[in-house]
């Protein structure tokens, strides 16, 4: 019950930040905890400058670091609040006034138990970037590297792990009072946000990231991921090679530098589909003050807080998806959709292959410069509500960056298509994904998953049946083993992996 009171608290002091900046309509849609909303209503300012996501962004940012990421999660939700509010808190800027640069210091020496000048032979101790998680320092090390070092905010764990309280128990109370939101999983949303947030609030997370990222593209020469410096990096402190260049969207110094801007999007449209489509890990905070352009001509990324992961089903239904929609092949986009288990198979295919044919004409007859693969992607989850498509939180986060992607190239070349730029690549990768190959690769990993499991299986086989009969009923011993024993080595029954291969060859000929 002290819990409960605490968190009505809490919430009455949000709601009143809202009703200050008229962006109380957030919690008058969810309509729960009616009293709260009630209560706000006193201090309510109508009338005030601009757009509902505008007015909650800036309410949201006044909240404080916690609502401010909250806010940023929310912008991929364009499902749950309309493209164009979710396209308003996109532009959540995630700024806060920098901390004491004594209190930088100390947090630097605390972690590595050392004085400063004996990590790094200079240290600027005004920060060039100050945001809610953390702030960022310019720094050289002793063997004259240029480099960052980003160090979390005093007392910011405690800050965050109160304020998920809250947005948990909000999280619950619609799941119980409202069913009907169930179905956008706002538990699963909060979780992500949670698990997210404490990735950031350990800065080894973001280093480990940062290189897989950069082992990712260690032989591309047309994208740079920075080195980690491991040694001055721990919980609270990442001290990560300093990056030079130009923003991506400033399309002035770009070309005054003797940049393509085309080139430019064609390399930056390139790196996103190998991490999307190849990999399955992409970078999912694409704003223009995380990319440069490198004097080499090299798209140099930072900030390596917020990652996307697609696993390789995913990526192949995504790719088949795409493509559906780019040939206008709609009863094909409405069958992926069943596939991967995104729409219930209760659902008519004809009636949401009309769905799919009603979002994507009035996109795809536009001049191909025009053409947002994101925007489509963000009406196809919009019409969905209505079959009771499952909220898949990855496809939305990349939903968000493709957009953020896109805006960015418009900025670069107005008349320019990222995505046509980038085709050649992307059909070759989904070529790969949609392959013959692929799906033997597919067929053997599921099955050989399965194999892995069969020692836990049959031990709770063995323990059903015991159950069931009473103790009568047994395995025969030989046969347990020679289960148990396919599960652990994958070669004790032959057999079994020619069953494997056979059925992966099966599935790829699509029998």
């Amino acid at each position: 019950m002290i819990a409960v009171i605490r968190n009505l608290l809490r919430l009455l002091r949000i709601a009143f930040v809202l009703a200050r900046n008229d962006a109380l309509f957030v919690l008058e849609q969810v309509q729960v905890v009616p009293g709260v909303v009630l209560a706000a209503k006193l201090v309510r300012r109508r009338g005030m400058a601009g757009r509902p996501g505008q007015r909650l962004a800036k309410a949201l940012s006044e909240a404080g670091p916690s609502f401010i990421k909250l806010g940023q999660a929310l912008a991929t939700r364009s499902d749950l609040l309309g493209e164009e509010i979710a396209a308003d808190l996109s532009q959540l800027q995630d700024h806060l006034p920098p901390f004491d640069s004594d209190l930088a210091v100390k947090a630097v020496e605390t972690e590595f138990r050392r004085p400063l000048d004996t990590l790094y032979a200079s240290f600027d101790e005004e920060p060039v970037a100050a945001a809610s998680i953390a702030q960022v320092h310019l720094a050289v090390t002793a063997d004259g590297r240029e480099v960052a070092v980003k160090i979390l905010r005093p007392g910011i764990e405690e800050a965050f792990r109160r304020d998920l309280d809250l947005f948990f128990w909000l999280a619950s109370v619609i799941e119980v009072t409202r069913p009907e939101l169930r179905r956008f999983r706002p538990m699963q949303a909060i979780r992500m946000l949670a698990d997210s947030m404490t990735l950031e609030m350990d800065l080894r997370f973001e280093a480990a990231a940062a290189a897989e990222l950069a082992r990712n593209f260690e032989n591309d020469a047309t994208f740079h991921v920075p080195q980690v410096d491991w040694e001055r990096t721990g919980q609270r402190v990442l001290t990560i090679e300093r990056v030079a260049g130009i923003r991506i969207d400033n399309r002035a110094a770009l070309v005054e530098a003797g940049h393509d801007p085309d080139d430019i999007m064609r390399k930056a449209g390139n790196a996103f589909f190998r991490q999307v489509f190849r990999d399955g890990f992409f970078h999912a905070d694409l704003h223009p003050g995380n990319l440069f352009v490198r004097a080499d001509g090299s798209v140099a990324v930072i900030d390596f807080g917020i990652m996307g992961r697609l696993d390789r089903r995913t990526r192949r239904h995504l790719a088949e998806l795409l493509i559906a929609f780019l040939k206008r092949d709609y009863r094909r986009a409405a069958e992926v959709h069943l596939e991967a288990g995104w729409v219930p198979p209760s659902q008519s295919v004809e009636w949401f292959a009309q769905a799919c044919c009603s979002v994507a004409e009035p996109i795809l007859d536009r001049p191909q410069s025009e053409i947002s693969i994101g925007r489509l992607l963000g009406q196809l989850f919009q019409v969905s509500k209505t079959f009771q498509m499952e909220v898949q939180i990855n496809l939305l986060l990349l939903q968000k960056t493709m957009l953020v992607a896109e805006g960015i190239s418009r900025r670069l070349n107005p008349n320019a298509n990222i995505w046509a730029l980038a085709r050649p690549l992307a059909e070759e990768i989904m070529g790969d994904l949609l392959g013959p190959g692929a799906r033997v690769r597919e067929g053997i990993g599921d099955l050989s998953a399965t194999a892995a499991k069969l020692p836990r299986l049959v031990d709770r086989l063995e323990g059903f049946v015991e159950t069931v009969g009473g103790g009568g009923l047994r395995l025969h011993p030989e046969t347990a083993r020679q289960l148990r024993d396919a599960g652990r080595t994958h070669v004790s029954i032959p057999l079994l992996w020619i069953a494997v291969v056979a059925l992966a060859l099966l599935m790829a000929l699509g029998v």
